[in-house]
């Protein structure tokens, strides 16, 4: 494996482990969770430009025509519109970590809509490329990161996690 590819390879699996940890961490602490945010963020941007330098040589139709072909042998779909959807995952990601950034307490207060909407787009991106079109080692990681995830954000699921040793901060007192 050359360096551009464990490169490319790399990045992206640092950024779904950032992810997941930060969708995981978010109700127990989310100053942390903020910079894991960003951290994934920025790993994911190093990752789209590793995958265009190494992959597609700064060519969007090569690109193209790599994610359809992708999606032929995989769901026999011949499609390269895939393709778009990562661009928008890469917005949506970008301006979401900037918002938090930008103005946390509004952003932190944002209602439910919209925090469900942006997360459930991210978690449908994240489940196909790490579950539907991932093989070996990294299949696996991705339903692990998916099984934390659904263990984490659902709140029938919290008890399971108290269970096997980390619960969610307690109330201060006034």
């Amino acid at each position: 494996m050359d360096a551009g590819e464990l490169l490319t390879r790399w990045t992206v699996r640092i950024a779904v482990a950032l992810y997941v940890a930060t969708l995981a961490s978010r109700p127990f602490t989310p100053r942390w969770s903020r910079l894991a945010w960003t951290c994934g963020c920025v790993a994911y941007l190093v990752h789209v430009a590793c995958a265009f330098e190494y992959y597609h040589y700064w060519s969007h139709s090569a690109a193209f025509n790599a994610t359809a072909k992708q999606t032929a042998e995989t769901v026999g779909l011949d499609w390269g519109g895939g393709l778009y959807v990562n661009y928008a995952f890469t917005l949506v990601w970008l301006a979401d970590a900037v918002w938090w950034w930008a103005a946390a307490p509004g952003y932190l207060a944002r209602p439910r809509l919209i925090e469900w909407t942006v997360q459930a787009f991210l978690v449908f991106i994240v489940v196909n490329a790490t579950v539907v079109f991932a093989t070996g080692f990294s299949r696996w990681l991705g339903i692990f990161g998916c099984v934390l995830i659904v263990a984490a954000r659902f709140p029938s699921c919290r008890a399971l996690i108290g269970t096997i040793g980390v619960s969610p901060p307690r109330e201060k007192s006034p």
